[in-house]
Parts: structure tokens; C-alpha cells; sequence
């Protein structure tokens, strides 16, 4: 017997495909939505049904609450999966699949909107003793003599961000007391702009951090386990580019000292689903930034080394079963890379949509390609421009290295530009090798 009988897969590309894959597992049903540009996606080839949402723009077809509400109730989906990115973590969407009879595979409306505002989600860290960077521990108000005695308490460098922020949006580095208030004003103005709040915090900067992320799962029903950390370091321009799970130099001891108090934090705002804590680390010390309150992209690294199929475990809890993992039942075996392949200029960055011509994916021990193209299909320019990940296990973290290295070195892709050669970059540096690099090194190391 299906823990549900039917799944809307709100979402395209490779995460729609690795939902169908756990629903298909576990006997659920698939309803694949798709915009007109994607009627030749995988999973849409392979759903149960299909429907088409609208027109190529996202607001038109994956954005578009009406459309996908009406997909669920015309083919009497029970349930619906928001993936990552899009709707996953609007708390409006995840209100009105529920007021209309649907269960939404995903946290309650009200810990989406606690956790999407910024300020709000400090709040409840520092309520549940999770540590966050010093900072305004609130709005900043109009007061200008304020500011500048909070800026100078915190010390320079500080960085102004926006509660509704994310994306690398809406924050501002300030090494100067002159450049605050004019940098308050500016950030306040893009915040209204952007994310319709223009409410913004203060934080000290950090200056060589590095971005540690935990891994949660939790059933909302008063149990909550961590599976370990990741290091997503690698960044150009906020955006992650490379991910590994265990982090580099993080002990047993720090693991489970951080993950518990995330797994308390979500015992405390009784939490439902899987969700990521993402801190910055400097000098030994985790400082809480945001809170992901969806499946991550970088989810399968994790999956590697715990044997832990996050999205299966999403939907158990979906349908109300208790956690079916237990803290101690969560053993990290080995290590694991992941690189994020996209269809874009290595050098330029410039997105290069297009039809594949001709397509090889990687093999051998060790080596998972999540991936929705193939050749013949033809990617489209109207979305994020990701097009699949390779990951690597090995039994340590030199293994998982080498096999990623062979693993680029067989990927084979005509017809479209793509990023592995960066990729290859990343996996020869010998500051990565090394591990611990910090999430400033590659745009250093890109002269970006």
C-alpha cells in the first residue's frame, strides 16, 4: 500500500526527476506539471499524468499558484512536491495547497514565514541556543544615532542584509562608519524592491568564513534527527558551485554539538519535513545565517555518506508517519563531492541554452549523475541554467576527489557549452584539495 496515493511534482528539470524516481519506490503515483517549453523533459516522459501549466515564463507556469492548484484537483493528486527554487519556500503557496485539500510535502505555512524572514528566523535560533553572528538581533529602525553606536558595538567590517532576502540579494559590506547610513538607505530601498519588505538587520562581517550546512529531517511530531554537515565553500557570487559532505576539519564532537541544537530547534518550532541550518564557520566557532526550508540541491552528497534517501523520508512524513530514523541509526560512512554542472561558458559565465547533439554521462565506482538531459533535448533559455549534477563517494576524501576528477574527464556533452572544465579547475586546485578553503577563494582564485 502507496504512503500516498498520488504526487504533483511542482517543478522541472533534475529535481523533478528525483522526485518521480522516490515516488516511483515507494509506489506513488506521479503527476508531472510542465510549462510549453518543457513538454520533451525526462520525468515528464515518465509520469503517471502530465499537465501543462502555461507559457515558457516561470510567472506564467511554475510561479502560477491558480494553474498548479487546478493540475492537482483535475487530476485528484493528493499531494504536492515544490522541489527547490520556485514556490518551495513561499508560504502563501504552501497555505493554499492545504486550504485546498492537498498535503504539501514541505513545512507548515507558518515555519516558511518565520524562517523566510530573516530577522524572525535569528530570533528563533537564539530562542533555541543555536549560535547566530552578533548582529542588531532585530530590524534596524530610523534612528541614525542608534546605528551608528550599534555598527561601532558590533565593529567594522559590518554587513547590512535584508529580512526578506536571499539569493545573495539584498546585503551590503560596510568598512567604514562614513559609508553606513547612506548603505542602510541603499539596502532598505533594494529590499522593498526585490523581496516587498524592506525591513534590513545588521551583522558583523566575517571576513574568511567558510558556508557549513546541517541537514535535518523532522516529523513534526516531536522527533528530529541531523545527518551531519556539508562544506558548500565553492561560490561565485553567493551561488554554490561545488559541495561536500563531511565538512573538512569538522570533529565528531563539533558535529553532534551543532546538529543537536538544530535538532532541538526544530523539535521547539515542531518542524515538519526536511530543512537545512546553514552557518557560516570561522575560527572554530558556527554562526547561524538562514534556514532552508526545502530540499537542497546539494541533498544527494549527504544522501552518500548516511545511506539516508531525504526525499523518500520527505514523503513519510508528508503522510503523517512518525521519523523512521533515530539519532543513532545515522552513520556517516565515507566522504562525498558533488559538482554542479550547468550549461554556461566556463570562462564567460554566459548561459548557453540549446540542443544537445550527442550526451555521455560518467560511470564507475562511486559516481551518481543526477540528470534530466539526454541527447536530442534542447535547453531551454527561459530557466536557471543547471542541468545536472555529478557526485562522487569514496572511503575517504582524496577517493572521492579522484573519482570525481575521472568522472569530468568522461563526461561528454555537444552542442551546448557547459562549466566542467571549471569544474576540473576546482577539483586539480591544490587549496581544495587541501579542504577547508574559505567562500571567498574561488571568485579570488576566478579574479572575479
Amino acid at each position: 500500500m502507496p504512503i500516498l496515493d498520488k504526487v504533483l511534482i511542482a517543478n522541472r528539470g533534475e529535481i523533478a526527476l528525483r522526485i518521480l524516481r522516490a515516488c516511483r519506490e515507494l509506489g506513488v503515483k506521479t503527476v508531472a506539471v510542465h510549462s510549453e517549453a518543457d513538454r520533451d523533459l525526462k520525468h515528464v516522459r515518465l509520469a503517471d499524468e502530465t499537465v501543462c501549466i502555461g507559457p515558457a515564463p516561470s510567472d506564467k507556469s511554475y510561479l502560477n499558484i491558480p494553474a498548479l492548484i487546478s493540475a492537482a484537483e483535475v487530476t485528484d493528486a493528493t499531494a504536492i512536491h515544490p522541489g527547490y527554487g520556485f514556490l518551495s519556500e513561499n508560504a502563501d503557496f504552501a497555505e493554499r495547497v492545504e486550504d485546498s485539500g492537498f498535503i504539501f510535502i514541505g513545512p507548515k505555512a507558518e515555519s516558511i514565514r518565520v524562517m523566510g524572514d530573516k530577522v524572525a528566523a535569528i530570533e528563533a535560533m537564539q530562542k533555541a541556543g543555536v549560535p547566530c553572528v552578533p548582529g542588531s538581533d532585530g530590524e534596524l529602525g530610523d534612528n541614525n544615532e542608534t546605528n551608528l553606536a550599534l555598527a561601532q558595538k558590533i565593529g567594522y567590517p559590518i554587513i547590512i542584509k535584508a529580512a526578506g532576502g536571499g539569493g545573495g540579494r539584498g546585503m551590503r559590506v560596510v568598512h567604514t562608519e562614513a559609508h553606513l547610513l547612506n548603505s542602510i538607505a541603499l539596502t532598505k530601498s533594494e529590499a522593498g524592491q526585490f523581496f516587498g519588505n524592506s525591513a534590513v538587520y545588521m551583522e558583523k562581517y566575517l571576513e574568511t568564513p567558510r558556508h557549513v550546512e546541517i541537514q535535518i529531517l523532522s516529523d513534526g511530531q516531536g522527533h528530529a534527527v541531523h545527518l551531519g554537515e556539508r562544506d558548500c565553500s565553492m561560490q561565485r557570487r553567493n551561488q554554490k558551485v561545488v559541495e561536500e559532505a563531511p565538512a573538512p576539519g569538522i570533529s565528531e564532537e563539533m558535529r553532534n554539538e551543532i546538529g543537536s541544537r538544530c535538532v532541538e530547534a526544530c523539535i521547539q518550532m515542531n518542524y515538519r519535513g526536511a530543512g537545512t541550518f546553514e552557518f557560516l564557520y570561522e575560527n572554530g566557532e558556527f554562526y547561524f545565517i538562514e534556514m532552508n526550508t526545502r530540499v537542497q540541491v546539494e541533498h544527494p552528497v549527504t544522501e552518500m555518506i548516511t545511506g539516508v534517501d531525504i526525499v523518500k523520508e520527505q514523503l513519510y512524513i508528508a503522510a503523517g508517519q512518525p521519523l523512521r530514523i533515530k539519532q543513532e541509526d545515522v552513520v556517516i560512512r565515507g566522504h562525498a563531492v558533488e559538482c554542479r554542472i550547468n550549461a554556461e561558458d566556463s570562462k564567460t559565465f554566459m548561459p548557453s541554452p540549446g540542443k544537445i547533439i550527442s550526451y555521455h554521462a560518467p560511470g564507475g565506482p562511486g559516481i551518481r549523475v543526477e540528470s534530466h538531459i539526454y541527447a536530442g533535448y534542447t535547453v531551454p533559455p527561459h530557466y536557471d541554467s543547471m542541468i545536472g549534477k555529478i557526485i562522487a563517494h569514496g572511503d575517504d576524501r582524496a577517493t572521492a576527489i579522484a573519482r570525481m576528477q575521472g568522472a569530468l574527464s568522461e563526461l561528454f556533452i555537444e552542442g551546448i557549452k557547459n562549466n566542467a572544465d571549471l569544474q576540473k579547475s576546482i577539483m586539480d586546485d591544490a587549496a581544495f584539495q587541501a579542504g577547508g578553503a574559505d567562500i571567498h577563494y574561488l571568485e579570488k582564485k576566478l579574479g572575479l
